[in-house]
């Protein structure tokens, strides 16, 4: 699980491919400070483990799945990259709850100063996934925590505002109209949507009740 704030920035040092199978040598230094085999790191959003590691650098495996679904694919060596430990216990809870599991890539559509902000405007490749979009609700781009300003169902896009402080400490300072970005919606609001649709994929568990919008109306969670 992981939160969203970027501890750094790393380098893609190297990319040994295999068909859609791949492994990752990344540069970093802060992520490396109490790293050990098997931890959790989030790269560009990605929950990966570390399988090999030095002083200035780690290994990742990416499994076919990852390497379709998000745009690590695409990477090249001296790629910059957003680097995040799993969370600690105990520890101050900044962003949101990130489970580090993408759900697919969008495309910047815009890049649009406003003041001291950078709004973003970016449309899912899937569109399905703006149903769990919700203005003033909370998304992850590329592993970061950020807030959505507004949705456009009609456009199929949405948009975010970046203070210069996140544009100047993650890849976001990178991209412009054109390049990808992970997408990874609340898991609040994935898995209200996937109740309230359960008891129609599964007769027999509507049958035997199910979880009903009055149930989640009673209880104070709608």
């Amino acid at each position: 699980m992981f939160t969203g704030l970027i501890e750094e920035m790393g380098v893609l040092r190297s990319v040994q491919r295999r068909g859609e199978a791949m492994i990752l040598g990344i540069a970093a230094s802060k992520v490396l400070e109490d790293v050990k085999l098997g931890d959790s790191i989030a790269v560009n959003g990605v929950c990966l483990t570390v399988v090999e590691f030095d002083r200035t650098s780690f290994a990742v495996d990416v499994m076919p799945e990852t390497y379709r679904h998000t745009n690590l694919s695409a990477l090249k060596p001296g790629a910059p990259l957003n680097l995040e430990r799993a969370m600690q216990a105990g520890a101050r809870f900044g962003g949101h709850l990130v489970q580090g599991h993408v759900d697919g890539t969008g495309t910047i559509r815009g890049r649009t100063a406003e003041a001291n902000a950078v709004v973003f405007a970016i449309e899912p490749d899937d569109r399905s996934m703006l149903r769990h979009v919700v203005q003033q609700g909370s998304i992850t781009l590329d592993g970061i925590s950020l807030t959505v300003v507004s949705t456009d169902p009609d456009a199929g896009a949405f948009t975010v505002s970046i203070i210069p402080h996140t544009l100047r400490e993650t890849v976001l300072q990178h991209k412009h109209p054109g390049d990808t970005l992970n997408i990874e919606c609340d898991i609040l609001g994935k898995y209200v949507d996937h109740l309230l649709n359960w008891r129609d994929q599964a007769p027999s568990a509507r049958k035997a009740g199910g979880l009903t919008e009055s149930i989640l109306r009673d209880n104070g969670f709608m």
